[in-house]
């Protein structure tokens, strides 16, 4: 029986890699990790974590202007840039910290480099040219953005790694792109007072999203200032002399803008990862091919995460990465589930969804069920801001099952982490039906919408 250094390795400190290698230690395995920047990954390090720390201080402008109606005199208001980006940077190495001490306390041996396969079972410490062995390899790499190589001067242009590093706030930004991270920034510029504009490829921004989200966001951002641009792209971007950027779009004008950022989708990071000596697969894409226990072609190596190119979002990557450690430790094989993955889009109006849209419901079922209210929720009458609240629930009318809930509004993203429980348990329409409304409150339209909207049989809408 071959001899290892480790019974794990693995490569890549992000949220998947450090559950995996610090419950692995725990566990009593020897284990090495291997993270060529700070542990936390994208999330903790420029991803969900500063993202979410931008989004509430971009939203106390609109806070203030709300106070007046409650009686509140706010004073004139000013902005520090610098400040935010301190403090933020402050916590980020607080929990970077956290990461790190949970992995020594379960005596991971950390490796500050990045790390390449030699072959299924030996791996070299680039840093140093060390190699060691392992009985299992774990792969949780993650991702980057795209670069968008194809764009002249996109060498200009600065993507959300970037946007959280920035020296000044920038009077006036482009941002190319119609999907989450691109909808957050666009929402978090304009909250700073940016002048913003979102140019987008497609007919309707957040793709794969139930419609009624799309179109209520989308009028919700144009009707605060911000300049949505769909069925455009930016064609070149050009520095003039001042250091601003000159954006030109397809449409046939140009913009003026102090920084242009890219959000146009992410890159697994398997280059130089020495996947082909290893013999492991991937896709056309880059992204690691697993099968639905997370392990590669190679028996012996796994991946999860966004490196697999499966769901991208941290508690995924985290689920997958105990998944693994069940199947591959444990003698209890396990598969994540990605069904009912509840999500949110710190926009604003924030969103909060879980389940099928209603378009893929009508695609799914044979007849559909839909549960729609559109109201002024009570936190803005008072305050005279016009923004509207959607409630939605879609319902298979055969088993009765809801199987879609879609929020747009304050504390979406907390409704829908509560909404898929429930749902992830096969609750019925009846169920929240019968279950207690906690009045006042926006949430409780959700067990109050007794009677559909509409139905849809056989893909056709009943009005």
């Amino acid at each position: 029986m071959a001899t290892y250094d480790y019974d794990l390795f693995v490569i890549g400190g992000g949220s998947g890699g450090v559950r995996a290698g610090r419950l692995a230690g725990a566990m009593g395995k020897r284990v090495g990790l291997a993270e060529a920047y700070r542990m936390g990954g994208t999330c903790v390090i420029r991803g969900c974590v500063p993202k979410k720390l931008f989004v509430y201080a971009s939203q106390f402008q609109e806070h203030f202007d709300a106070a007046a109606g409650y009686g509140w005199t706010v004073g004139k208001s000013t902005f520090d840039w610098p400040t935010l980006i301190a403090n933020k940077d402050r916590e980020i190495a607080r929990l970077e910290g956290l990461y790190r001490k949970g992995l020594e306390n379960s005596d991971v041996e950390i490796f500050e480099s990045r790390a390449m396969l030699i072959d299924d079972h030996t791996i070299e410490i680039l840093k140093t040219g060390k190699r060691v062995t392992a009985d299992q390899i774990l792969i949780a790499v993650g991702g980057h953005p795209s670069p968008h190589p194809s764009l002249p001067g996109n060498e200009f242009c600065i993507s959300s790694n970037e946007a959280f590093h920035l020296d000044t706030l920038p009077k006036a930004i482009v941002i190319e792109g119609g999907g989450y991270i691109a909808v957050e920034f666009a929402n978090i510029f304009h909250g700073l007072g940016v002048d913003t504009t979102l140019v987008y490829r497609g007919k309707e921004i957040l793709s794969r999203f139930d419609q009624d989200l799309r179109h209520m966001l989308h009028a919700a951002m144009a009707e605060k200032g911000i300049h949505v641009r769909c069925t455009e792209i930016i064609t070149r971007v050009e520095r003039q002399d001042d250091g601003r950027k000159l954006v030109h779009l397809s449409g046939g004008d140009a913009i003026v803008a102090d920084q242009v950022m890219l959000a146009i989708g992410r890159v697994p990071n398997t280059t130089s990862l020495g996947l082909e000596a290893a013999g492991v697969a991937v896709d056309e894409t880059g992204a690691i091919k697993v099968d639905g226990y997370s392990r590669t072609s190679r028996e012996n190596i796994w991946a999860v995460g966004d490196v697999t190119n499966r769901v991208q979002l941290t508690p995924v990557a985290i689920h997958e990465a105990m998944c693994f450690l069940e199947t591959a430790f444990k003698n209890n094989p396990t598969k994540p589930d990605h069904a009912l993955i509840a999500t949110a889009v710190f926009s604003q109006p924030e969103i909060g969804t879980v389940g099928l849209t209603e378009q893929d419901a009508a695609r799914t079922f044979k007849a559909v069920e839909v549960y729609r209210a559109v109201f002024r929720p009570m936190r803005n009458t008072l305050s005279g801001s016009t923004e509207k609240m959607l409630m939605k629930l879609i319902v298979d009318a055969d088993s009765r099952k809801v199987v879609g809930a879609h929020i747009l509004g304050p504390d979406a993203g907390e409704m829908a982490q509560l909404l898929a429980i429930p749902m992830k348990a096969g609750c019925t329409k009846e169920d929240f039906d019968r279950t207690m409304a906690v009045h006042p409150t926006a949430a409780e339209e959700l067990v109050t919408m007794y009677k559909p909207t509409y139905r849809i049989v056989d893909g056709a809408r009943i009005d």
